[in-house]
């Protein structure tokens, strides 16, 4: 008897990270079977001081990345609600890039390719070290109808609001 997985979503409270980078090692392990951060899905940004945090897809509810592809190399997993990337149909033009709120997913370093978090099949590795180190910034949750776009912001945008809960101040002050 196979039970349906329902869609997940990776939960994240990022003022808990600290900035250790494994979650991009583990990433990279799985993905290309090497500790290789360049072609990780998840991508730690320190761009303050002592502010670091994991940037990562937010499977926006709306999928701009996805709609704006002109060659459907994106889709959505039944399984689990991620972006999922056909390698090989992708032609590298960016255009999920500019789409998305975020500008989070990137370029494969070697191939001609976009990288997105494809939450692992469902058993995200990123939430699995995090946990397993104990800082419990990353965590799988079930997929429910919040508004998940609200977590697709560039690293710029993230480090301000980061910043400012950290150390306080306004954040113009930040970057």
């Amino acid at each position: 008897m196979t039970t349906k997985k329902e869609p997940i979503w990776i939960a994240r409270d990022l003022a808990k990270c600290s900035g250790c980078r494994k979650c991009e090692i583990a990433c990279s392990l799985f993905h290309e079977n090497r500790i290789w951060p360049e072609a990780s899905r998840i991508r730690v940004f320190m761009l303050v001081p002592g502010a670091d945090f994991p940037h990562f897809c937010a499977q926006c509810e709306d999928y701009p990345c996805v709609q704006s592809c002109p060659v459907n190399a994106l889709s959505i997993s039944k399984k689990t609600g991620a972006v999922l990337v056909n390698a090989e149909a992708c032609i590298a033009c960016g255009k999920c890039i500019d789409a998305c709120p975020g500008r989070i997913p990137h370029m494969h370093s070697e191939g001609k390719h976009i990288l997105i978090c494809d939450l692992c099949n469902g058993d995200p590795q990123c939430v699995q070290v995090c946990q397993e180190g104990g800082w419990n910034v990353l965590k799988k949750v079930p997929r429910k109808d919040y508004a998940y776009k609200l977590y697709a912001r560039t690293p710029e945008e993230t480090t301000r609001d980061l910043a400012v809960k950290m150390y306080g101040g306004k954040a113009e002050e930040f970057l």
